[in-house]
C-alpha cells in the first residue's frame, strides 16, 4: 500500500485554537502525596492540549482534550476538543480509539461545521490499517465505505477529492485480493473458481489496473477448459482495449500455440455481455 501522508496540522488547528498557548497547570498534591482533583478553566485545558500537541505527546493531548470535555461539557469548547482528541489519537497511530471518538462525535453533532471533517478523518484511520492483499481486508471494504460517505455527503468539500482518490486505490486493492486468490484457484487447476473471481474483478473494478490481467487469466482457464469460444472472446477484449498490453501479448501466443485466433466479431458468451454492459 502507497504510503500515506500525515493530515496538515494547520488548517484545522488555525479555527481551533486560541490566540494564545497558556503553560499547563500543576495538579496540587494534599499532604498525604495523593493527588487532588482541580477543575480548572476550559481555555486552560484546551490550550494545554494543543501545546502537547504540538510538541507530539499525543497521548497526553488526547488526555487533555478529554478533559475539557469531561469537566466542561455543555462549553463551545466541548465540541472541539472531541474533535481534536480524535486527531490526536489518529496522530498517534490509535485508529481504534479514533474512530471511536470519531463515532461519537459524528452522532452527538451532525450539524458541526467540522463535521465534513470528521467524516474524513474517520476513513483516513480505516485506510491507514488496509493491510496486504494476502490478509483479511476488513479494513479495506471499510476505508471505502468511510471514504464513499466522504464522498457523497460532502461533494463540494475541501476532502472530497482526496476520498474519491483513496478510494480508487482502495478498489484497486480489492481487486487485487480477488487476483491473488484467483491465480491461487488457477494453479490448483480449480478453473471454475478461478473464473469467478477474475469475472468479478471484470464485472465489479472495471477501472482498476488488475482488468487486463483478469482477461488475460480469463483465457488461460477457458483454453484449459476447453472453452475456446469464451477464450476468444477475452482475448478479443482485452486487444481491442488494451492493445499494447504485455497480457494481450500472452493471450495471442496462447491461442495461436493452440492454432486459434482472438474471435473480434463473436458477440456470444459472458465477456461480450458484460462488457458491453461495462461500457
Amino acid at each position: 500500500m502507497p504510503s500515506v501522508p500525515r493530515i496538515a496540522l494547520r488548517p484545522l488547528l488555525c479555527r481551533l485554537m486560541t490566540a494564545g498557548l497558556l503553560a499547563l497547570a500543576l495538579v496540587g498534591c494534599g499532604d498525604d502525596e495523593q493527588p487532588v482533583y482541580v477543575e480548572r478553566p476550559v481555555e486552560e485545558l484546551y490550550n494545554g492540549a494543543l501545546n502537547q500537541l504540538y510538541l507530539e505527546n499525543y497521548e497526553e493531548s488526547a488526555r487533555l482534550f478529554d478533559e475539557v470535555e469531561r469537566q466542561h461539557p455543555y462549553s463551545a469548547w466541548a465540541s472541539k476538543a472531541q474533535l481534536m482528541a480524535a486527531f490526536a489519537q489518529y496522530q498517534d497511530s490509535k485508529y481504534d480509539e479514533a474512530i471511536n471518538t470519531l463515532d461519537r462525535f459524528i452522532q452527538l453533532h451532525p450539524g458541526h461545521t467540522d463535521i465534513a471533517y470528521a467524516y474524513y478523518l474517520r476513513g483516513i484511520s480505516y485506510y491507514e490499517q488496509i493491510s496486504d492483499v494476502e490478509r483479511d481486508q476488513k479494513m479495506t471494504r471499510l476505508a471505502l465505505e468511510n471514504l464513499d460517505d466522504v464522498a457523497r455527503r460532502f461533494p463540494d468539500s475541501k476532502y472530497s477529492r482526496d476520498a474519491r482518490f483513496k478510494m480508487d486505490l482502495t478498489r484497486d486493492h480489492l481487486a487485487g485480493k480477488h487476483m491473488s486468490i484467483g491465480r491461487f484457484y488457477l494453479a490448483q487447476q480449480d478453473y471454475l473458481a478461478a473464473i469467478n473471481r477474475f469475472r468479478t474483478v471484470i464485472k465489479n473494478y472495471e477501472t482498476t489496473t488488475h482488468v487486463p490481467e483478469a482477461l488475460h487469466r480469463l483465457v488461460e482457464a477457458y483454453l484449459a477448459l476447453g472453452v475456446v469460444e469464451e477464450a476468444q472472446a477475452n482475448a478479443a477484449v482485452l486487444g481491442f482495449n488494451y492493445p499494447g498490453s504485455e497480457w494481450y501479448a500472452d493471450s495471442y501466443a496462447l491461442l495461436t500455440g493452440v492454432d486459434v485466433m482472438p474471435d473480434e466479431e463473436s458477440d456470444q458468451g459472458w465477456i461480450s455481455r458484460t462488457w458491453d454492459s461495462v461500457f
